[in-house]
């Protein structure tokens, strides 16, 4: 249900639980979701479905709409080349691909998330080698205990970074060890996009390109980037998000219009570690408004 303009309901297209590298369980998180007075959102871990049933229970008690998704992980091949022959992401950009409105896995989708699991956690374990290599005592079962025994990620580390007084906070964690080009900074091994965006279509999903300023491309060259990405299945853009300039919203907005895409919004919200992103609010404070589900029909009916 969707209301007139002065009753406009808030909406978050892009959150994390503990199932993957967020502070709250599912559960929990539809309770932070409510007292934001936030009437529609969706759960996109990293590369797992697992918090999906727990998070649309609590959801459907609590009266809030839920959307199921997934953020994955996608293999990018820097400058020189690409997957299915789409190219041009700088050094150190990460390319990240939101599944929305996941109606109904399919087997080989759920294959291919497993096998990221797998990888998920060796490059955890690579990451850990690195801080063995700097003098840091830390184990696995740390690492465990921090995520609640889920899956491990890159917030559980700064905040193990943190306990152990080697830096100040999440921020300086990221800033100084965990993000590219810092020395516990371990790529990912993900999928390449055009297989992962058939397995979100073909299980009932949008294909959306989470916050694009991460690809790292120049403006000159996004807009032939994206359209590729677009021939090779993608449907959405999250233009609005919380780690870009408001000037740069607006311009993959407008690029995303003109490309036919849809165009999403979402906080990326995990908790603590990124305190900065919060629930229900993109770029600079800017509230999501559930304008944005009004635009894509597939996710109207959720």
């Amino acid at each position: 249900m969707f209301f007139s303009d002065k009753m406009r309901i808030m909406v978050d297209l892009h959150t994390h639980s503990n199932i993957s590298d967020g502070d709250y369980s599912p559960a929990e998180l539809v309770q932070e979701v409510k007292k934001k007075e936030i009437g529609a959102f969706a759960l996109t871990d990293h590369d797992t479905l697992d918090g999906l049933e727990a998070a649309g229970s609590a959801a459907k008690t609590a009266g809030i709409r839920f959307i199921p998704g997934i953020e994955i992980n996608i293999q990018w091949a820097g400058e020189g080349g690409g997957a299915n022959g789409v190219s041009g992401i700088g050094p150190g950009g990460e390319f990240h691909l939101l599944g929305l409105g996941i109606r109904s896995p399919s087997p080989a989708f759920l294959a291919a998330i497993s096998e990221l699991s797998r990888r998920r956690e060796a490059r955890n374990r690579a990451i850990l080698d690195r801080m063995h290599e700097l003098s840091i005592e830390a184990s696995w079962e740390e690492l465990l205990a921090l995520s609640g025994r889920h899956s491990v990620g890159r917030p559980h580390f700064a905040r193990l970074l943190v306990n152990k007084k080697i830096v100040r906070n999440p921020e300086q964690a990221f800033a100084h060890y965990l993000k590219p080009g810092k020395p516990l900074y371990v790529p990912k091994t993900g999928l390449a996009f055009a297989e992962a965006a058939a397995l979100i279509r073909e299980s009932g999903g949008i294909p959306v390109l989470a916050h694009p300023m991460s690809l790292y491309v120049a403006w000159g060259r996004l807009p032939d980037l994206i359209k590729a990405l677009k021939n090779h299945g993608l449907m959405g853009i999250e233009a609005w998000h919380p780690t870009a300039q408001a000037s740069s919203c607006r311009r993959l907005e407008k690029l995303g219009k003109e490309l036919g895409l849809y165009v999403t919004e979402g906080s990326d919200f995990h908790g603590a570690a990124l305190a900065r992103r919060q629930l229900g609010y993109s770029s600079h404070g800017r509230k999501i408004s559930d304008t944005v589900l009004e635009a894509i029909p597939e996710l109207r009916e959720w």
